[in-house]
């Protein structure tokens, strides 16, 4: 049967040219059925899951094909829109140091190459030391992802993971930086590590099956493997397990958190081999994170706090709680950097960042203001832990990232370093609006929307509308250099602050997820259909983007308003929910039957079964359509949006571009070298703008 089917898929895509192909591929349809809670269920593209068949191979490539052939028209815009891209990066460039210890730490990067080179100079002046070129260790291969970089207390160390898979398999090495020379590693680890004081002691993480961190070891540099210890395990598929060392350096967090519910643990860095003692054990829809403090340690929970709140807790009793930060209705707290004196805290207020800065010689707090009416903050590499200087980035759309250092005491600023736009940036060009539109069940979703100045809102323009909304995961306004060569030909360009986010705090996310989750579809139409009344543009000039859980709401909304948008782009989305949802052996899976429900139980199926992307799809007809995908992505299964495609395919009635773009050698994020990345923007942009009759646009 195997051999049959694959010599069907080739007589039917690969006689002629894949270049010449005159109609796209079409997938083989053998129906697996089953039945759920009463339900026969077909799914006739479940092959496609057999990534090693080549028959499947066969199907993405002559999918790639068609693709390539269907754009090449627009070959030429896409080399413009890339060379705009590239002219806004200063391709040569160099971070601002970090003080860590005796040491500055900072990147550089170099005009051709693809990945950054990590370097570090003496405090005090001294020659520069090489610590990880990502460009040789990626000669040779077709990805190369570099994590946790963490070099040991005294200096000597280097601790990193390198996945040359793109399917997120890491080996950990250490590197002896006096020499040059790899001392040790450790095959199957997981993305986490932590030293101990003594400079050989580390703790690092193993994953199960499902790409899920279960379990924390600890290694002595030097050592078989066979010899490590497992100090701290969670076989629980709704837990992911962490491991970090704190801010002040005396201990390593052991964390074990679902989506619902928190545990953590501690280890003196000091005494590596002592047993973890656990913060608060583990209660039912109880969040907490943990961080340290001088004596004590400052907790975030939203245990009576919607919003959550922070207490303080002594090192000796860890699950004796007294409020440090009450919680209220209108504060969200989002997370807290311990420093020696000053805690600052990152919240939002009306739907917009803060930074809270609280002395802890009990002076009175204050907030950082910022006058834009949308921006982005973040708090930036702050490695020091004796130190009065607090590092952020601070951006909005029309603001390039800006690094800044604060001083906790003083209450100043300076500015540190501004993002460089070498091919030139006047925001006079650009205008900047907030607004808040209702949704249909009186929810006011906030929008931010970037315009070229002088835009005509008669319609007539084309725009951009992108979101995401899930997990809790807060879009905000960022400056987005790239998305300028759309404006700078006329786009508006619009990001939905929708519910699954937690953009207005918690409640926020709760109503976008779980038997909620229907709210972030509407939310996005609501708005949708908002800039339609506005004139900000109309259907037949509506682009609508999304990657990932935001590749779900594309897959969505396009089921349920296919006539509200002239082109969607769904990057690696997330579309067969149900199927997915099944199978506890995909990564990602079972944790999150707390994100979107457990088919198994049957209210929670039948609410998803009614926005299941592939599971709607219907015969009607779609707009134009691009649908990425990377082979080797561990989060979001390749097979995904390709049963999807294939499955449109059969049931549209139209004759709009249908597009399936995989690329083989790459992961969730595209791929791992900056040129290509930006090369894969160009192409989406020139799909986007083929599709509002622009292809040939000059800005």
């Amino acid at each position: 049967m195997r051999h049959t089917r694959l010599h069907l898929l080739l007589a039917a895509c690969l006689v002629a040219p894949l270049s010449a192909q005159s109609a796209p591929p079409a997938a083989r349809r053998i129906p697996k059925v089953d039945t759920l809670h009463g339900e026969v269920r077909v799914d006739d593209y479940f092959w496609l899951r057999e990534k090693t068949d080549p028959e499947v191979i066969a199907y993405l490539e002559a999918e790639n094909a068609w693709t390539a052939q269907g754009m090449r028209h627009t070959d030429a815009l896409q080399e413009q829109l890339y060379r705009e891209i590239v002219g806004r990066i200063k391709e040569t460039d160099l971070s601002v140091p970090a003080r860590e210890g005796k040491w500055e730490y900072f990147s550089r990067t170099a005009q051709g190459k693809n990945y950054p080179a990590f370097w570090r100079r003496p405090i005090g002046g001294g020659a520069d030391e090489l610590l990880l070129d990502q460009n040789v260790l990626a000669e040779g291969k077709a990805y190369l992802s570099i994590e946790q970089l963490d070099v040991s207390p005294d200096g000597r160390l280097l601790l990193y993971l390198q996945d040359t898979t793109a399917f997120r398999e890491y080996t950990l090495y250490v590197k002896d930086l006096a020499s040059g020379t790899l001392v040790d590693s450790i095959p199957d680890a997981w993305s986490g590590t932590a030293w101990a004081d003594d400079g050989r002691t580390f703790f690092y993480l193993t994953a199960d099956s499902a790409k899920r961190g279960n379990a924390v070891w600890r290694h002595v540099v030097g050592r078989s493997r066979s010899t490590d210890v497992e100090v701290f395990r969670d076989d629980d598929v709704l837990h992911n397990v962490s491991v970090s060392r704190s801010q002040s350096g005396r201990y390593v967090f052991l964390g074990s958190e679902g989506f619902t519910s928190s545990e953590w643990h501690v280890i003196p860095t000091a005494r590596p081999t002592e047993a973890p003692r656990v913060i608060a054990p583990r209660r039912d829809d109880v969040e907490y994170a943990v961080d340290h403090a001088g004596d004590r340690f400052l907790i975030r929970t939203n245990d009576g706090a919607r919003n959550f709140r922070i207490v303080s807790a002594p090192e000796r009793d860890p699950a004796r709680w007294t409020d440090w930060q009450p919680g209220t209705d209108s504060v969200f707290i989002e997370g807290l950097q311990v420093f020696k004196r000053h805690v600052v805290v990152s919240q939002r207020r009306g739907g917009l960042q803060q930074f809270r800065v609280v002395p802890l010689d009990g002076r009175p707090a204050h907030e950082l203001a910022f006058p834009d009416a949308a921006y982005a903050l973040s708090p930036s590499d702050n490695r020091e832990y004796d130190t009065r200087t607090f590092r952020f980035v601070y951006q909005s759309p029309v603001s390039p990232p800006a690094v800044y250092d604060y001083d906790l005491d003083r209450r100043t600023r300076t500015l540190r370093k501004q993002q460089e736009i070498p091919s030139g940036f006047d925001p006079s060009r650009y205008e900047v609006r907030r607004r808040s539109v209702t949704a249909r069940d009186g929810a006011q979703v906030p929008v931010s929307i970037l315009l070229p100045r002088g835009f005509p809102q008669d319609g007539s323009r084309p725009l951009l509308l992108y979101a995401y909304g899930s997990y809790g995961f807060s879009m905000d306004p960022w400056f987005n250099s790239s998305v300028l060569s759309l404006v700078d030909r006329g786009f508006g360009y619009a990001v939905a602050h929708i519910r699954g986010g937690q953009e207005k705090g918690r409640a926020w996310y709760d109503d976008g997820k779980m038997m909620h989750k229907l709210n972030t579809f509407h939310d996005f139409i609501d708005v949708a259909e908002w800039l339609v009344r506005e004139r900000y543009t109309s259907p037949a000039r509506l682009v609508a983007n999304g990657g990932s859980a935001g590749g779900l709401l594309m897959g969505a909304v396009v089921n349920m308003r296919p006539d509200l948008f002239r082109a969607v782009v769904a990057d690696v989305p997330f579309v067969d929910v149900i199927n997915t949802m099944l199978d506890a052996s995909l990564p990602l899976t079972a944790q999150e039957w707390e994100q979107w429900g457990n088919p198994m139980i049957p209210d929670q199926y039948a609410y998803m079964r009614r926005y299941s992307p592939y599971d709607n799809v219907t015969r009607q007809a779609y707009p134009w359509i691009l649908a990425t995908t990377s082979l080797n992505d561990s989060q979001v299964m390749y097979h995904e949006p390709a049963k999807w495609v294939a499955r449109l395919r059969t049931l549209k009635t139209d004759a709009n571009p249908l597009y399936l773009r995989t690329l083989m050698a790459g992961g969730h994020g595209g791929s791992s070298g900056r040129y290509d990345r930006w090369r894969e923007a160009a192409f989406r942009y020139a799909f986007m703008l083929d599709a509002v009759g622009l292809g040939g646009s000059v800005p």
